[in-house]
């Protein structure tokens, strides 16, 4: 089985995307056409899409200048998995609480930007995610937190009481950075463990 498994390429961890999807299809035994985004076209042939970190305003102005942003839209709208990471979820979310990030509105929640510091704040931690039986690696930079969630998001992680990883229909989102760990559990909970077959 093929799957085309489109990551948006404007800016942020496109590699490293790219290959955590690689590594959480072959355990599907699924043959993954992974294809760069960066102008429109290419999402209506992905039968997923992975929003990477970066900075979410420069981010959200190439996603609109190439018309992308409409696309990754009516993706979401036919039911098709959507995983967006620190800056992605910040794009993807209902109120970014900046001006300059034009939101997608596909994640019902509200985000306050580089919450956990600067860069020389990242850490680590293990966090406990619903849907996998062991803790996972999560990478925290200059992350956005989750201050406020709708009704139809459900939680799947929280650090100190807030939400760090949500789901809301074909939709995850999480503040920090899994394509930097070699666990590709959280890919895999994103984009293969849903009621869609492929």
């Amino acid at each position: 089985m093929t799957l085309t498994v489109g990551v948006i390429a404007v800016q942020g961890d496109v590699t490293e995307h790219e290959m955590a999807i690689r590594r959480a299809a072959r355990r599907h035994d699924v043959d993954p056409d992974v294809r760069e985004i960066r102008t429109s076209g290419v999402v209506p042939d992905c039968d997923m899409v992975l929003m990477p970190g970066g900075e979410s305003t420069t981010i959200s102005r190439l996603l609109r200048k190439q018309g992308i942003d409409g696309e990754i839209t009516s993706h979401v709208e036919a039911g098709n998995p959507l995983f967006a990471t620190c800056a992605g979820l910040i794009v993807a979310s209902r109120d970014p609480k900046d001006e300059r990030v034009r939101s997608l509105n596909l994640l019902d929640v509200s985000v306050d930007r580089n919450a956990f510091g600067r860069q020389r704040d990242s850490f680590e931690t293990q966090l406990r995610i619903d849907g996998l039986e062991t803790p996972f690696p999560s990478v925290f930079i200059r992350a956005p937190l989750i201050d406020a969630a709708g009704s139809d998001v459900e939680v799947l992680a929280e650090y100190d009481g807030n939400p760090v990883a949500v789901r809301e229909g074909p939709v995850v989102g999480t503040s920090f950075h899994p394509e930097l760990t070699s666990d590709t559990r959280l890919h895999d909970l994103a984009l293969f463990d849903t009621d869609r077959l492929y």
